[in-house]
């Protein structure tokens, strides 16, 4: 089985222009762009055959290209990163058996949450595609109610059925709960992590059905799925005792670059 990892990035973001080149220091205090953390956090994955950056954007393509990252050129029409994945699956050919989608504001997804993503995937074949949840603790929880509070748009939730099928995520934080969690304490919220394995068919479909009332109300590409009766796959990943957040606005980037000091990450 081919399994390739598609990086979808572009410029222009409502939230936060420019968010790939953002750059993040590490542990040494070295600073490297988003897009480049995350491109690095890809090449950690094993099971992955190949590892791209998928852009419309000729500052991207240039700084990916400068650290060493194949890039493919896609049009400025994609919507999302799905269908940038869509459009970059197109360019590889027949070859290709599973497309992972590590989106490139997510640097800190640990190389296990993508290799469990990938074994959910090839055990589920009733599943279009797979994602990664992760059991929120009761720090987690908080700084994603704060963002609320704060009306910025943080992480994503999900939930799920029996059969870790897909109900349905959310930027609000889901389930409610209606209290407060000590730091350590698993809690029943469960955060959506930005990545997904996809079966080739499905997402080559994916452009072509209609954007919904759902994923056009939460902005959330993967709703699409759900609203054309698909089977999304959440696999319950484990954190180690790693950090997991994502670059959403720019506020998020001492906190992200707090947890790569923590990770040790050049």
């Amino acid at each position: 089985m081919t399994t390739v990892c598609i990086i979808p990035a572009r410029y222009a973001s409502t939230r936060y222009p420019g968010k790939p080149l953002a750059e993040l220091k590490g542990a040494t205090g070295i600073s490297r762009s988003l897009i480049e953390r995350s491109w690095l956090a890809a090449q950690e994955v094993d099971g992955v055959d190949a590892v791209y950056v998928a852009t419309d954007d000729d500052r991207i393509r240039t700084a990916a290209e400068a650290f060493g990252a194949e890039v493919l050129m896609t049009s400025d029409s994609c919507r999302n990163g799905t269908e940038r994945c869509a459009e970059a699956l197109g360019m590889l050919g027949d070859d290709v058996d599973m497309v992972v989608n590590l989106q490139g504001d997510a640097p800190l997804t640990p190389a296990w949450f993508l290799e469990e993503l990938i074994n959910g995937l090839k055990a589920a074949p009733d599943a279009a595609l797979a994602t990664p949840v992760l059991c929120c603790d009761g720090e987690t929880h908080s700084a994603l109610m704060a963002d609320r509070h704060a009306g910025r748009v943080g992480g994503t939730t999900a939930v799920f059925d029996a059969n870790r099928h897909a109900l349905y995520f959310s930027k609000e934080v889901i389930p409610y709960t209606g209290r407060i969690y000590q730091r350590d304490e698993p809690t029943p919220v469960f955060h959506h992590v930005g990545v997904y394995a996809y079966r080739p068919d499905a997402l080559s479909a994916y452009p072509t059905w209609p954007v919904g009332a759902l994923e056009t109300l939460e902005g959330l590409e993967q709703l699409r799925f759900l609203e054309n009766g698909h089977n999304v796959l959440c696999v319950e990943v484990e954190a180690r005792g790693r950090k997991f957040w994502e670059l959403n606005n720019p506020e998020d980037v001492p906190r992200i670059e707090t947890m790569l000091a923590e990770m040790g990450a050049p």
